[in-house]
């Protein structure tokens, strides 16, 4: 196992600075010292250790949320009919098993900043070593709303926890031992540590001794007499690296990875002293013991029974091969539960141990990672589940209608008019049918050209961004998407938007291509990055990108020839995605959040608010009603902002009242927002005229909720001139002007 988690993004690289943003050295992400770093890798950036804490907001509310998906299943814990699974990204998961072929998920937590990795539960607390956050402390006294209620940072990465009285015994990776007194709970405080040699990433506690797997360094024993001055009496080095270890009687049970199960005698804990080993088959994580057995979760084979019975000659005597990599384990009345990593929540009877059989299991497996709204509707794509329907009638109860699973996994959707449009892994693009939502039928496809990564509609095209580059389908007839061309100097790009006549492509830059004649594509200008962009918005006079290494980049296009940056606002994590609506632009920033920028002026953006979104934000979308949608990973969340200096206070449905707002920008040259307000939910439309009193284009005609609106003005096919917008509805019409000049 690496030293640093995945979690967190190695660079070996110089710093690198633009005029106008500094990147993430010092975030509140990242929380390993230097010195630390450097011993481990000697050319990773330095971070500050600060946390920050989930559902942690500024002028933005959650308004509802839908899935509890499963990142992963790390640690387990069992106490009487319920199980507690750390999993990963998503939290505490608490389950049911009263009956063990049928679990029931009765109740989450998912406000954790990190990664939990492991759970203890004591009492009417679960305790949460959380990785890169430290220790949560969750009251599960009603197990169906966990509820946090303490905290606490360690210095390094939290793996594993045990607690015995009124102390929680926290093996931190980096910093060894360190002692918390939870006397209480809701202000746990650290009275002593004890660095390690190693590696601490697992511990067990017994009379006045706690018993650190210490990776490289085998078992370490310390004495925890005086909590506050706990001291090293003994150790035994193990060949291997000591990655779980659990007490019986006067013996530790190590799980040493590489090497498999080592029982080391504690009769005289200043001298310990193997007296037995069993080497497993594959990489040993965890043990448990249950009576005469040792139950070994291990990477290769699953559950591994090894007999006890006389600890100087362990001897397998069964096994059950689980799905995905046994992590940890836990045993409780006939049964062991083992947290199989992707593979979730395994539940193998053990009623005779020489044939150990699943009874039962738990996954709840998805991952949200894209998000468009249309109308009453959000879709999302699914790696694992496909495209998903939800209808967002009732944002605070938002619910699945439709599902179509895709044949490889899905990257990208966009809807227009009665059609998705989706790109996945397999079959690049596929055109679904979406008139029905609750049946989508997939009715047309385009040939693979490699993974389709994202993909614009615009008009009767389709723009395709793959492996390959960029390819051009004519979609003119939905069920027999017409190939027409290829432009393959975008490859490696991720994110496309068409605007007017030009394709905007980002990557490792951002290229733009005139598609006038979408047969004969042509790159008229690019704009070199120094990260990666991943995502894209295009807006009035300027392009938006979400650069995981800079945040949010402001780029002119009023000259497509000569792109140029003119504004920069550094976010605090990697920025994944990025959408503008009006005065702001909406980044989804993947451990950050959701977070909201002003950029009334562009050359100068500024952050207003921000949400800790549960998981890894990914993608986010505006309605037209200006909820944000996020497609954090482990669930989609919608939210509501509210400027605190009511500039542009779309959400305030109370103080709404029948108007048109004025627009922004006005005078424009190529697209504007126009908001309005409902004084009452009514049949709403939404017109432009010209001069002369006709009628040029309906922008909106429907039924609308009472509040605030938002819709873009396009000024394709329009010439120079004055333009009026009227507002119909709740038996009252309103009229603003509108100036476009070309």
């Amino acid at each position: 196992m690496s030293n640093i988690s995945f979690q967190t993004k190695m660079r070996c690289q110089t710093e690198r600075f633009t005029p106008h943003c500094t990147p993430h050295h010092n975030r509140s992400y990242h929380r390993f010292d230097f010195t630390a770093l450097t011993l481990l890798l000697a050319c990773v950036l330095l971070f500050e250790r600060a946390p920050l804490f989930a559902q942690d907001h500024e002028n933005v509310e959650q308004v509802g949320r839908i899935y509890n998906q499963w990142s992963y299943a790390y640690g387990v814990a069992s106490v009487g009919d319920l199980v507690f699974v750390a999993a990963g990204h998503s939290g505490l998961q608490i389950l049911d098993v009263t009956d063990p072929e049928n679990p029931e998920n009765i109740g989450y937590w998912d406000d954790n900043s990190g990664f939990a990795r492991n759970v203890t539960v004591i009492g009417d607390y679960a305790y949460i070593a959380d990785d890169e956050s430290g220790m949560y402390v969750i009251s599960v006294a009603d197990p169906e709303r966990p509820e946090e209620v303490g905290f606490i940072d360690t210095p390094g990465r939290a793996y594993c926890i045990a607690v015995s009285g009124d102390f929680a015994y926290v093996a931190d990776f980096e910093y060894g031992l360190r002692i918390i007194s939870i006397a209480d709970p809701e202000h746990p405080t650290e009275v002593g540590y004890y660095d390690t040699p190693g590696v601490a990433m697992s511990i067990s506690v017994s009379d006045n001794y706690a018993y650190v797997a210490d990776e490289r360094f085998g078992l370490r024993i310390i004495s925890v007499t005086d909590p506050e001055q706990p001291d090293e009496v003994g150790y035994y080095r193990t060949p291997g690296s000591a990655r779980g270890v659990t007490l019986s009687g006067s013996n530790a049970y190590i799980a040493d990875f590489e090497n498999g199960l080592y029982i080391i005698s504690l009769t005289d804990p200043k001298h310990p002293e193997e007296i037995g080993y069993y080497d497993t088959a594959g990489n040993t994580n965890d043990v448990a013991i249950y009576g005469d057995y040792a139950y070994i979760a291990d990477n290769s084979c699953g559950l591994s029974i090894i007999s006890i019975a006389d600890p100087e000659h362990p001897e397998e005597i069964s096994y059950y091969d689980t799905p995905g990599f046994a992590l940890g384990v836990k045993v409780s009345m006939n049964h062991a539960f083992i947290a199989d990593g992707a593979g979730g929540l395994r539940i193998i009877s053990i009623t005779d141990p020489e044939y150990p059989q699943e009874v039962g299991n738990y996954y709840k497996h998805g991952t949200t990672k894209a998000i468009t709204v249309s109308g009453e509707y959000a879709y999302t794509a699914d790696i694992i589940n496909g495209l998903r329907i939800i209808s967002v009638a009732n944002p605070e109860q938002p619910l699945e209608i439709g599902q179509y699973n895709t044949h490889g996994g899905i990257h990208s959707v966009v809807v227009k008019n009665s059609f998705a449009y989706i790109t996945d892994s397999r079959r690049y693009f596929q055109i679904i049918s979406i008139s029905d939502p609750e049946h989508p039928e997939e009715i047309g496809i385009g040939e693979s050209y490699g993974s389709g990564v994202d993909i614009a509609v615009s008009d009767n095209y389709a723009f395709i961004l793959g492996e390959y580059g960029l390819h051009i389908f004519s979609i003119a007839d939905p069920e027999h998407p017409n190939y027409v061309k290829s432009f393959n100097n975008v490859r490696s790009s991720r994110k496309i938007v068409v605007s007017g006549n030009f394709a905007y492509v980002a990557g490792g830059n951002l290229r733009i291509i005139s598609i006038a004649d979408p047969e004969n594509p042509e790159e008229v200008g690019h704009y070199r990055s120094q990260g990666i962009m991943y995502g894209l918005s295009v807006s009035g006079d300027f392009a938006y990108i979400a650069d995981d290494y800079n945040g949010l980049r402001v780029i002119s296009v009023i000259d497509p020839e000569n792109p140029e940056e003119v504004g920069c606002f550094s976010t605090p994590s990697y920025a994944r995605d990025v959408t503008v609506s009006g005065n702001y632009a909406y980044v989804a920033d993947f451990r950050g959040g959701l977070r909201v920028i002003s950029v009334v002026d562009p050359k100068h953006p500024e952050e207003v608010g921000y949400f800790d979104t549960p998981g890894l934000a990914y993608e986010v979308a505006i309605s037209e009603d200006g909820l944000i949608y996020v497609a954090d990973g482990t669930n989609l969340g919608i939210y509501r902002f509210t400027d605190p200096a009511g500039v542009d206070d779309k959400f305030n449905i109370q103080n709404s009242e029948f108007k048109i707002y004025p627009a922004y920008p006005n005078p424009f040259n190529s697209t504007t927002t126009i908001t309005f307000g409902l004084d009452k939910s009514a049949s709403t439309r939404l017109m432009l005229y010209d001069l002369s009193g006709r009628e040029v284009r309906t922008l909106f005609d429907g039924y609308k909720q009472a509040g605030f609106h938002s819709v873009n003005l396009s000024a394709n096919e329009l010439t120079s001139g004055l333009y009026f917008v009227r507002l119909a509805g709740s038996e009252k019409i309103v009229t603003e002007k509108l100036i476009l000049i070309r």
